[in-house]
């Protein structure tokens, strides 16, 4: 639920700025200033949204930078357009999350409430609104796992991953670095960053990643 006003979005534009080079921030739907609910929302669905932007509003090769889920996006967005996309950068990426990190590890009350009602809310420290996390969201998910085979991508990967993460294991980006068929892939951990890296040093690692990338 985050959205493109967040403190690494701003910092990936001023990045940009400086540089003199474009910036393509959005928000998906159900997200920010994106209409729709989030509760109808689905993997397919939002990477639908990136796929629709990207083509529409960006031209030529492209650095894509994917946080949390947006690093799942961003990695199917690499499968899906390879010619374009020049490199990617994953910021605790999260591929599989509805699979491996929810639908894996509801407790049986959880369990049967989904199947009841379609949904459940969980509190997050994120934010004063619970997620709701609904059935369509995690059966449609399994649309679109990426860990379970290679992921055919042959351009530079960087992966940034704090490990004091309590969403997403630091663990989860050394597996996604083996899954991906290029060469060219780095994964930084950050001994004491959390799941947002977005402290100061950590939008400086973002930046000077970044920079290595666009030469």
């Amino acid at each position: 639920m985050s959205d493109m006003t967040g403190s690494k979005a701003l910092a990936v534009e001023a990045w940009a700025a400086r540089r003199g080079r474009a910036c393509l921030r959005f928000d998906y739907s159900g997200h920010g200033e994106s209409e729709g609910r989030f509760a109808d929302g689905t993997i397919g669905a939002w990477f639908a949204d990136a796929l629709a932007v990207f083509d529409a509003l960006s031209e030529g090769p492209q650095i894509v930078v994917g946080s949390s889920m947006g690093g799942w996006i961003g990695l199917l967005l690499a499968r899906a357009r390879p010619a374009r996309v020049a490199a990617f950068v994953g910021i605790a990426a999260a591929p599989d999350f509805t699979e491996d990190f929810i639908a894996a590890k509801l407790p049986p009350e959880l369990r049967a409430k989904l199947e009841r009602d379609g949904f459940f809310e969980e509190p997050t420290p994120y934010g004063d609104t619970p997620y709701t996390i609904t059935k369509k969201l995690l059966d449609e998910g399994r649309n679109h796992l990426l860990l379970r085979a290679p992921i055919p991508f042959d351009g530079p990967v960087r992966l940034l991953h704090g490990m004091n993460d309590p969403d997403v294991p630091w663990q989860w980006s050394p597996k996604i670095a083996a899954r991906v068929a290029s060469a060219d892939v780095r994964v930084t951990l950050v001994k004491d960053g959390d799941h947002r890296l977005s402290r100061e040093q950590d939008l400086k690692l973002l930046a000077d990643t970044l920079d290595e990338l666009a030469g």
